[in-house]
């Protein structure tokens, strides 16, 4: 999926380290979400979310889903 993120406003997690390096998202104005490391200083991949596709890893975080 191409996105453009040219205007994007990205917001770091509350849940970043002490060096800072977390990660950092985008809603953009289309609905689709970017996804992005910090520790690339905005220079590196972007992970695109379609709005669906959003909901669906949102509701696996909430339900632990992800854990090791």
């Amino acid at each position: 999926m191409k996105v453009e993120l040219t205007g994007a406003v990205w917001r770091k997690s509350t849940h970043s380290g002490p060096d800072g390096n977390c990660v950092e998202v985008a809603f953009l104005g289309d609905g689709n979400v970017a996804v992005r490391d910090t520790k690339d200083h905005g220079r590196g991949p972007v992970l695109a979310f379609a709005p669906g596709e959003w909901d669906a890893f949102v509701t696996g975080v909430v339900r632990e889903d992800f854990r090791a």
